[in-house]
């Protein structure tokens, strides 16, 4: 059996070890290491170590305007030496003591928090005297019991490496370290073990050292090769739609300077921000009638100020227009100085990838947007098709790269899905399903959970290239998965085919799934006829052992309808994945020996607003992974009569969160058609009367106070029903409820214009 832990993972790493180095640009790493340097010289210049017992509050901290307070040390640990390594991103928290967006400051250690703010300072400077009076004489022990340092970790261990480069890695994230170290085999260590930041990046420098190919390596040239060929950040970031300016009236300023720049200004710099409620917050006293949004609009803003190193961005002009795709290469920072549109980001552009849709991408109206896997690809394959002169990124050319050797040798028409070009969302079920063995898809109504399930029973199949096929494409494909064999050898009720769909309910019993005595209808003779049969999930069993190279994915839908524990039985003792194919379990009814074999995986889908889900047992919780199903607004790139649909479900969602919780929202089925977003007048008046009225109208439990409450002047005052209106005025009338054109438009500026005002 092979070797698992640490000494195996050192194995895998010194595995071809000598090869990477090879392929490894270490000149480039040089150059960087050099810039690093002069860097490091500037902080020593500005903050010598002489200097910090005297060091006033207003030099080391951060305010809320970016030049208030001049260079302070915590501005040039954060915005002013990238090259050294980077700990941009998050909240202005992690530097301790910082001075918040209303002038107040905040002490973020706890014991600190009674004092006067100058006396928390004293505090704070004390323990920074004693880590770098401790690191000079190499007493690192005594850096644990520094209890306020331990509020800013990343800041910390990088004013470390600062001051004593050979002693620390310029590694300062917590999970780098942790992905770094259980690669060369030291000791894994979890979120919670109370290891700091530090001690971590000193045990991770010394399994480095004990790498003789490394001897004569700088820290930051073997920090280089670590992210270069073990980067320990996901490969399925999102990639982000960024627009630069109204019509793109900031892209020459962008593509000159290597950026990307948008507004809201006036919500101050996102480094302040510590969650997305917090900049809701802000957003909500600047755009105060932007009825549904600003939440979202506050997570989109938090994404763009956490943008790493190596992400992907396309810039857009308009609905239709790429104008190049960029790789990120320099964290967020907010430009106090500059006129407007003050939030930017560094980017290497690829002016190649420019090129035009022939169909408008509604979604895109937007300053910032989610581009799907399938619309990224379309992107790539566009490349060059304007002639234009290429500036490519490392990362693109990477993902270029990957393209073509994906697309090699594949059938003609066919498109063969990179691993990392599936959606986050089938990726993320098909890795639980490899994890646990069984996942439930949680969320509102109509938010696509099955349709979810369906997509990673193609993607298991290998068919992966359907995802975003027609109906008819798919639905043929499905039903090949689902069919029962018919000339295979052996009983019939030994037979299953690799994709079963069942749909449990309050009928639903162990004889359906396990096996029991039922009418055997086939039976000569007066009198009813009792034979023991095998059940769904037993007949998938018994496949799955002859054919233990397949996948069989069994997938029920509403699961939490059916009586759990009564349906599975003792069998709820075999899912479990160390318990598969080892451990069986004597059958109750017909006595038979019965394993579970490692090939079955399991979906449930369960409405969240459904009430019976609180009748799932902890027992049966402990063996499903859960995954929540939210409302997908990106699926509703469309518009009616100007009406945005996102924004339309957004803003109603809003409203369903605020008085009935997120089990009780809507998701995006309920304005699609056939995968595809409404288009007509009709067809949006059939959906909003005849599917979410009804549905609404029981959230609300018949009370039509309540229901005006969520739908306002759509419901009349004096009969507590919703009004009717022709078609063609009803894309207004939900417009002026449930959306404006406030915070979330193109460009990002600030408009309060009424409803189909310029």
């Amino acid at each position: 059996m092979p070797k698992n832990g640490p000494m195996a993972d050192a194995g895998r790493f010194r595995e071809g070890l000598a090869a990477r180095i090879a392929r490894f640009d270490r000149e480039g790493a040089r150059r960087i290491a050099d810039l690093a340097e002069e860097e490091r010289q500037r902080v020593l210049t500005l903050f010598p170590l002489s200097g910090w017992e005297d060091l006033e509050l207003d030099r080391y901290a951060l305010g809320p305007d970016g030049r208030r307070n001049g260079l302070s040390f915590c501005r040039l640990m954060e915005y002013g030496t990238d090259h050294f390594g980077s700990i941009r991103g998050g909240s202005a928290a992690k530097h301790i003591i910082y001075q918040h967006r209303s002038d107040q400051w905040r002490v973020v250690p706890s014991a600190l928090r009674g004092l006067e703010v100058e006396a928390a300072w004293a505090r704070v400077r004390s323990e920074f005297v004693t880590a770098f009076e401790a690191a000079g004489k190499g007493a690192y022990e005594r850096l644990d019991d520094l209890e306020s340092l331990s509020y800013g970790q990343a800041l910390t261990t990088k004013a470390l490496a600062v001051y004593f480069p050979g002693e620390f890695l310029p590694v300062f994230s917590a999970a780098h370290v942790r992905h770094f170290t259980a690669l060369l085999g030291g000791k894994p260590r979890a979120h919670s073990s109370g290891v700091r930041t530090w001690r971590a990046n000193r045990e991770l420098l010394q399994l480095l050292r004990e790498y003789e190919e490394f001897r004569g390596w700088s820290p930051h040239e073997v920090t280089a090769f670590l992210y270069a060929f073990h980067d320990p950040r996901p490969q399925d970031r999102v990639i982000w739609k960024i627009a630069p300016g109204e019509r793109a009236s900031l892209w020459d300023d962008c593509l000159r300077n290597h950026r990307i720049r948008i507004a809201w200004d006036e919500v101050g710099s996102l480094g302040q921000y510590e969650s997305d409620q917090e900049l809701k917050a802000a957003l909500d006293r600047h755009w105060p009638h932007s009825t549904g949004g600003n939440l979202r609009l506050a997570r989109q803003l938090l994404a763009f100020r956490d943008l790493e190193r190596g992400d992907l961005i396309v810039a857009n002009r308009g609905k239709s227009e790429v104008l190049a795709v960029g790789t990120v290469v320099g964290g967020y920072a907010y430009l106090s100085d500059a006129g407007s549109h003050r939030h930017t980001v560094g980017v290497d552009w690829d002016t190649s990838y420019a090129q035009s849709f022939d169909e408008p991408r509604h979604a895109w109206q937007q300053t910032l947007a989610k581009v799907p896997a399938t619309l990224m690809r379309e992107i790539r394959r566009g490349q060059g098709r304007r002639g234009t002169t290429q500036v490519l990124g490392p990362a693109v050319a990477v993902e270029v790269a990957n393209e073509v050797v994906a697309l090699e040798g594949s059938a003609p028409g066919k498109v063969v899905l990179l691993d990392d070009e599936l959606p986050d969302d089938v990726r993320n079920v098909r890795d639980l399903l490899e994890h646990k063995g069984q996942v439930i898809l949680q969320g509102p109504p109509g938010t696509g959970k099955t349709r979810l399930a369906l997509n990673v029973a193609l993607a298991l199949a290998g068919r992966a290239d359907l995802l975003e096929a027609t109906p008819a494409e798919r639905a043929a494909v499905l039903a090949e998965l689902s069919a029962v064999p018919v000339n295979a050898s052996g009983p019939e009720e030994d037979l299953a085919a690799r994709l079963t769909m069942v749909t449990f309910h309050p009928s639903y019993g162990y004889e359906d799934f396990v096996e029991g005595f039922r009418p055997d209808t086939t039976a000569d003779g007066a009198g009813l006829h009792l034979t023991m049969k095998k059940g769904v999930f037993l007949r998938v069993c018994a496949a799955a052992e002859k054919f233990p190279d397949q996948t069989f994915l069994i997938v029920v839908d509403e699961i939490n309808r059916g009586d759990l524990p009564r349906v599975l039985g003792e069998l709820i003792t075999l899912l479990e994945l160390d318990k598969r194919g080892s451990v069986s379990i004597t059958l109750p009814t017909s006595g038979r020996q019965q394993t579970v074999p490692p090939n079955i995986r399991i979906i449930g889908t369960m409405n969240s607003a459904d009430r019976s889900v609180s009748h799932i047992d902890s027992a049966i919780r402990r063996r499903f992974a859960f995954f929540d199903v939210p409302p997908d607004l990106d699926a509703l790139d469309g518009e009616i009569e100007g009406l945005g649909l996102a924004s339309l479900l957004e803003g109603l969602n809003e409203r369903l969160d605020l008085h009935f919780g997120p089990d009780h929202l809507l998701g995006q089925a309920y304005l699609l058609s056939d995968d595809r977003p409404l288009a007509t007048v009709e067809q949006l008046s059939h959906a909003f009367h005849h599917e979410i009225v009804p549905l609404v109208t029981d959230y609300c439990l018949g009370r039509p106070a309540m229901l005006r409450t969520v739908l306002g002047e759509l419901v009349d005052e004096k009969t507590g029903r919703v009004v009717q209106t022709s078609p063609q005025d009803l894309p207004g009338m939900l417009a002026k409820v449930f959306v404006t054109n406030g915070a979330a438009d193109e460009d990002g500026a600030s408009v309060d214009s009424e409803w189909g005002e310029e």
